[in-house]
C-alpha cells in the first residue's frame, strides 16, 4: 500500500498540536507498516519551511521513511482540470475543510457577500498527485479532497 501524506499531518508533528500531534505519529507509523509513505513535491516545499536548512529537511524525510514522487504530466492535467472546475462552480461561499458545506458570509455594514479563494491550485496538485499515485491520502482536509476528488481514499484525522 502506497500513502500520500498532506502537509497538515506532517506539521502536526513538527509543529506540536495538542489535537492531533499523536494520532498523526501514530498514522504515519501505521501506514509506513502497510507499505510505503509518500509526498508530491508541493509537500516538501511547504515542508522546507519548518527547517533551518536543507540536510535538515533531508533527515526528516530519511528517518520518516517517506519518498519525495515528482509529479508527471497527468497528476498535473488532472490537478488542471479540478481547479478549473473548482474555480468556475465556486460561489461567494466558504467550504468547511472537515467537513465540506458551504456557507455565506456577508458584510455587516453593507451585506454583500465576503468571498475568499480558500484553496490555491498548490491543494489540486496535491489531491490529483495521490489519485494517481497512492492507495490513500492521509490529511486533514477530507471536506476539500472529498468535493473535487471524490474517488480519492482518504484517511483524516478529523474527531467523529
Amino acid at each position: 500500500m502506497i500513502a500520500a501524506i498532506d502537509t497538515n499531518i506532517l506539521l502536526d508533528i513538527l509543529i506540536p498540536d495538542a489535537e492531533y500531534t499523536q494520532r498523526s505519529k501514530e498514522l504515519i507509523d501505521l501506514y509506513h507498516e502497510k507499505g510505503q509513505l509518500m509526498i508530491c513535491e508541493i509537500v516538501y516545499s511547504e515542508l522546507a519551511s519548518q527547517f533551518p536548512s536543507d540536510s535538515d529537511l533531508k533527515s526528516f524525510i530519511s528517518e520518516t521513511y517517506i519518498r519525495l514522487v515528482n509529479s508527471n504530466e497527468s497528476v498535473l492535467i488532472l490537478a488542471g482540470e479540478k481547479w478549473k472546475h473548482y474555480t468556475r462552480g465556486r460561489s461567494d461561499k466558504l467550504q468547511c475543510p472537515s467537513c465540506g458545506k458551504k456557507v455565506s458570509v456577508h458584510c455587516p455594514e453593507c451585506r454583500k457577500d465576503i468571498s475568499f479563494r480558500h484553496h490555491i491550485i498548490s491543494d489540486f496538485i496535491i489531491g490529483a498527485h495521490a489519485f494517481i499515485n497512492a492507495d490513500i491520502l492521509l490529511t486533514r482536509d477530507r471536506g476539500f479532497y472529498k468535493t473535487y476528488f471524490p474517488d480519492l481514499k482518504i484517511c483524516d484525522l478529523v474527531k467523529r
